[in-house]
């Protein structure tokens, strides 16, 4: 039952306006007591947003955390870092119970089980096609195509109405592996009436349909049984379908398969558990690399982004313990790289071309699809879903302005632009957004995590741009100088452009400085202090045209 005051809401944390972190409330109730779902939970990357010693990325969760006694749930759509990887670390913070398919919950426990001190959730099998209770919600998990298997929409009931709620899909009748995305299905919930569609935005701007990634697999097959020598191929962990595909190519051309990198491991163990690569020949460990014919292996790995640490960089870098590539080799890339990586990515590929290897992009060859819906894969979901309202998500602001004007041309009668922190009542009455409620970011940071305030973001920002100068004073009771400063610097250049030594530059002026300080003032330890901070970053924007960051210590002795 619900009463006049009951509204039902949408509450974005993260994902509209980004891609990645993803996190969305749902609400019912009235305005002081409504009861709520949180679906996914997902980070970013730090690479991403170009912060110094920061790895990962968390959707700030304060709001929930406040209202985590009427927190009924989270749902996950499925297991993609971006949906499941604040998980573990926010789970604490939260408390309730986490339900998820059998593959996300079992990368789930992987990762917990990796990191040291992390929390036993509560985690609860659902199978795609089930519904699940939960106070004024009933939700559904329907099966959609996407590269990771067990992916799912939400279809979430309400007394006020029905909420589409897609996660990540696409259009792919030959899907490899995994699930299709029903046009029975979807063409069913239109029937019965969706009040409001919250819809994928990731590749709105470009026309079209994607290809199959069965034509992805065919096109692999043929790229290892034209290879002369190895073949190692690097493609996101979690893509099981592409993993099989390799496999079974190889097979067919009787090569071994040799997985390398951590996060795959974990994957093909747990896709293993889960039937998903069932009568395949067993994956060889990295240490047989080498003992095998050049013509008989195909090596899958991590670092198809150009993650420093991943397998693909060491073995450019020729640093890997197990496995080394030599010319005419090939390195198929059967990915694409993410925006902000493509640096990283084209270091790699150019280290490879320089010691004579072969390298296959998706820009020559089909090598890769994305997960996600083009223009002609999303009018055909607006096609059968046939919505009221329709909220774009998952994309940056760009995707989400493309998104808004696509379906206002589907016809759909209520488009909402919302963003991180709009909280949109999406019934009674027409769909409006009606507060703003803060939302921000949390940082990784060794093994905390920090806010967006923390000094320490700005303060590494500053040294990495400009270093640092250490200074060391020591004066006695009567305000002399005993002995010379000690002085070092990180990050500075050792000459100016007269090749002169810039510490022995800086030297000089702090030595003057003090000299010319009035003694009154060398016994005050703050004003020395303050003195030395702007007379080295005065000299040291002279000579350099950078203002580095300055740390003195003063000694009284």
């Amino acid at each position: 039952m619900s009463s006049s005051n009951d509204e039902l809401v949408f509450l974005p944390l993260g994902g509209l306006g980004e891609i990645g972190m993803n996190a969305a409330l749902y609400g019912f109730g009235p305005e002081l007591d409504r009861r709520w779902i949180l679906v996914d939970c997902g980070m970013g990357f730090g690479g991403e947003e170009h912060l110094p010693g920061i790895d990962l990325v968390y959707p700030d969760l304060r709001f929930i955390e406040e209202e985590r006694h009427n927190l009924l749930g989270i749902l996950i759509t499925h297991a993609h870092e971006d949906h499941i990887g604040a998980l573990v670390e926010m789970w604490p913070r939260l408390r309730a119970p986490v339900y998820a398919t059998k593959f996300a919950i079992g990368l789930l426990q992987t990762r917990r089980l990796a990191e040291a001190d992390a929390p036993k959730i509560e985690l609860n099998e659902i199978a795609p096609n089930e519904r699940l209770k939960l106070g004024p919600f009933e939700v559904e998990y329907v099966p959609v195509a996407h590269s990771i298997p067990e992916s799912n929409a939400l279809a979430i009931r309400t007394p006020h109405g029905l909420v589409v709620h897609t996660g990540d899909w696409k259009l792919d009748n030959t899907p490899y592996l995994g699930s299709l995305t029903s046009e029975e299905k979807f063409r069913a919930l239109g029937d019965e009436g969706i009040l409001a569609l919250v819809c994928d935005s990731t590749n709105v701007v470009r026309d079209g349909v994607s290809p199959s990634e069965a034509d992805v697999s065919r096109n692999l097959a043929q790229l290892i049984k034209d290879a002369p020598y190895r073949v190692a191929i690097t493609t996101f962990a979690s893509n099981v379908a592409r993993i099989r595909s390799v496999a079974e190519a190889a097979k067919e051309c009787g090569r071994e398969v040799v997985v390398v990198g951590r996060a795959m491991d974990r994957v093909v163990d747990v896709a293993n558990e889960c039937g998903f690569l069932e009568g395949l020949p067993e994956f060889r460990s990295p240490d047989t690399f080498g003992y095998l014919p050049r013509d008989k292996v195909v090596a899958v790995l991590t670092g198809s982004q150009g993650e420093p640490r991943a397998a693909l960089a060491r073995i450019a870098q020729d640093e890997h313990p197990d496995i080394a590539l030599s010319k005419g080799d090939r390195v198929i890339f059967s990915s694409r790289a993410i925006p902000g990586n493509e640096k990283e990515v084209g270091s790699i590929i150019n280290r490879l071309i320089e010691q004579g290897i072969e390298v296959i992009t998706d820009r020559t060859e089909l090598v890769h699809v994305s997960g996600h819906p083009r223009r002609g894969e999303l009018a055909q979901m607006y096609e059968w879903t046939r919505p009221r309202i329709a909220i774009p998500a998952h994309g940056e602001a760009m995707h989400l302005a493309e998104h808004a004007k696509f379906a206002h041309a589907q016809g759909v009668p209520e488009v909402v632009r919302a963003r991180n922190g709009s909280l949109v009542r999406l019934a009674p009455g027409p769909a409006e957004i009606v507060d703003m409620i803060p939302v921000g970011r949390l940082y990784k940071d060794g093994n905390i995590v920090i806010g967006n305030g923390e000094r320490a973001l700005p303060e590494r920002r500053k040294l990495a741009f400009a270093g640092i100068v250490s200074v060391a004073v020591a004066i006695d009771e009567r305000g002399e100088i005993a002995g010379d400063p000690i002085i070092d610097t990180m990050g500075l250049p050792e000459k100016n452009r007269q090749g002169e030594d810039i510490a022995d530059l800086i030297a000089d002026a702090v030595g003057d400085l003090l000299d010319n300080l009035p003694k009154a003032k060398r016994r005050d330890p703050e004003a020395v202090e303050n003195a030395v901070v702007r007379t080295v970053r005065a000299a040291v924007n002279q000579m350099w045209g950078k203002k580095p960051a300055c740390h003195v210590l003063v000694i009284e002795v």
